[in-house]
């Protein structure tokens, strides 16, 4: 894949697979957002079109932005264990790699963490699965499998967070190890500017069961993030992150306001640690400890329905 000289032109402080799946990532982002305003245009009447009026009003800072991660951040347990539990289902592959993905899952709910291996291991099976078949088969099949296993596994606390940047003016974009396509889907349902995942190569619009560089995972997302931040003109110490895990302690740390959702012990250590902001959403009694941010405004209140609700009991 060529990449445009603006994702190539600084010095490179990861390693080289991270930084071209983090470059891969960010450029296949940026060409969702190029295809969407395409989209819109096309659809704005001659008036909208001809008036001035800028497509995407700014009402805050247009410098700043925010950064998701998607697994147990925004949504509860793993996106690609849930992809992989819907292309089971549609015959995909068999049991018993579907009682692989299942202990995954049932490891990622319990521990609250990523284990590499299960990761790596999930991973290759899903590349495995997905070689031969057409990008946009699995697009629509990815649709499908948001509806049924992952639209009731959004944390409406995170979800908040995110619609209260996007009241600001702001981009919100999610960033995961996920393929990029489920993320794309859960970005668009979610009303979310866009999404920076895994790239996985395809040819004439067929997988062909690689990556381009490496998962976008630990340091690769950080370099996802800059690149993106580089080509969308975006103040890093404006804009904010947040995650769940260790793993993602290089992105959060590119950012001014780095925020711990859900956090794993060794995350919410470090956060402590560093002075960043804490949010829990997985208990109403969580919740209540760690408060809502005042920067959600209604939309937090609104959206983290079970957080207002322990706050309201503490204070009788």
């Amino acid at each position: 894949m060529a990449l445009p000289a603006w994702l190539t032109s600084r010095k490179r402080f990861a390693t080289a697979r991270s930084v071209l799946a983090g470059e891969a990532s960010a450029e296949a982002a940026r060409k969702q957002e190029l295809e969407r305003e395409t989209r819109e245009r096309a659809a704005a009447t001659p008036d909208e079109a001809e008036g001035g009026e800028p497509e995407f009003p700014v009402v805050g800072d247009v410098r700043a932005a925010a950064f998701f991660d998607l697994d147990n951040t925004i949504m509860q347990g793993a996106a690609l264990f849930h992809f992989g539990r819907g292309l089971y289902k549609r015959k995909f592959f068999r049991k018993r790699e579907l009682t692989r993905f299942a202990w995954q899952q049932a490891w990622f709910r319990l521990a609250g963490a990523e284990h590499a291996g299960h990761m790596q291991d999930a991973r290759e099976s899903a590349l495995s699965i997905v070689k031969g078949h057409r990008v946009a088969e699995l697009m629509a099949i990815g649709e499908e499998i948001y509806d049924e296993y992952m639209a009731g596994r959004i944390w409406p606390g995170t979800r908040a967070l995110a619609q209260a940047h996007l009241d600001a003016g702001q981009k919100v974009w999610l960033v995961t190890a996920a393929p990029v396509e489920a993320a794309t889907i859960i970005a668009r349902r979610l009303g979310l500017t866009g999404a920076l995942g895994t790239v996985a190569e395809s040819v004439g619009g067929v997988y062909t069961g690689r990556l381009v560089g490496e998962p976008l995972h630990g340091p690769a997302k950080a370099e996802a993030v800059r690149a993106l931040a580089t080509a969308e003109g975006l103040h890093l110490e404006r804009c904010a992150a947040y995650s769940d895990s260790a793993n993602d302690i290089p992105m959060l740390s590119l950012v001014g306001h780095p925020y711990a959702i859900n956090p794993d012990s060794e995350l919410r250590a470090h956060a402590r640690e560093m002075g960043w902001r804490l949010r829990d959403y997985r208990t109403g009694r969580k919740a209540a400890k760690v408060g809502l941010p005042a920067a959600a405004g209604a939309g937090a209140l609104a959206g983290g329905a079970a957080a207002a609700l322990a706050l309201q009991r503490r204070r009788r």
